[in-house]
């Protein structure tokens, strides 16, 4: 098993040792250098290299945000705060997850999961500064908060978007969150090229559609991959025809 070497940031010695602890149940994690602030922390990731750094938002002189901006080789980021409104500002990078403190040993565990499972350790976190102007590709991240529980998730893996009421539930490996927010601000945020407005119900990524069937009343029948089926209504089946046939 390849070690992931792991720098850990946080102005708080106690906090350091608490992660320090947890991270003792994944053998798989190498913590080489521990830093008290955002200076140290630019030093060390220069000097050792690692492949994640686990860096508090909040610290003195230099937040997390401010460190990784002037980083010239930017590992995987995994935030970690006690104030969950640092949140929204992940927004800018790509960052692998954001933990909130005090850190949930199954939270952690999920964020291991997620460098674990991608093949470059050293992936790059890439800053986008004029996210907010441009449509969100497959290949972005978004950052979804409900209730207590915070995600990075990228969006290659979001299978559908679905409207209930005032909020649109989004669904994504076995996740199901719910955001105040409507299913026309997702669509209008997110490429054509990749979701598709199925109904006033949902939007779905069309790179998880295994097959497409004639419906009722001129209507369409989509399997997705996952084996839920989603009806399209016959004015969007006529525009799925159109943008998406030969």
């Amino acid at each position: 098993m390849k070690k992931i070497k792991a720098l850990i940031v946080d102005d708080e010695r106690l906090a350091r040792e608490e992660l320090k602890l947890m991270l003792k149940d994944f053998p798989e994690i190498e913590v080489i250098a521990e830093a008290k602030n955002g200076e140290e922390g630019i030093q060390f990731n220069t000097e050792l290299r690692p492949d994640l750094i686990f860096l508090d938002v909040s610290m003195p002189g230099m937040t997390g945000f401010e460190m990784i901006k002037q980083l010239d080789e930017i590992p995987n980021v995994i935030f970690i705060t006690a104030f969950d409104e640092f949140a929204l500002k992940a927004f800018e990078v790509s960052a692998l997850d954001y933990l909130l403190k005090p850190v949930e040993p199954v939270r952690l565990k999920e964020a291991i999961q997620k460098i674990e499972e991608k093949d470059d350790f050293s992936s790059e976190v890439k800053i986008t500064p004029n996210r907010q102007n441009r449509f969100l590709t497959i290949n972005d991240r978004v950052f979804i908060k409900d209730g207590e529980r915070c995600w990075f998730v990228e969006i290659s893996k979001i299978r559908k978007f679905e409207s209930e009421g005032n909020y649109v539930k989004i669904f994504f490996d076995t996740f199901k969150p719910m955001v105040l927010r409507t299913l026309n601000s997702f669509e209008e945020r997110l490429h054509p090229e990749d979701f598709f407005r199925a109904s006033r119900k949902h939007l779905i990524n069309i790179h998880w559609i295994d097959t497409v069937e004639n419906w009722f009343n001129g209507g369409l029948l989509l399997t997705m991959k996952d084996g839920e089926k989603i009806e399209v209504s016959r004015r969007q089946a006529i525009k799925f025809k159109d943008e998406l046939g030969f």
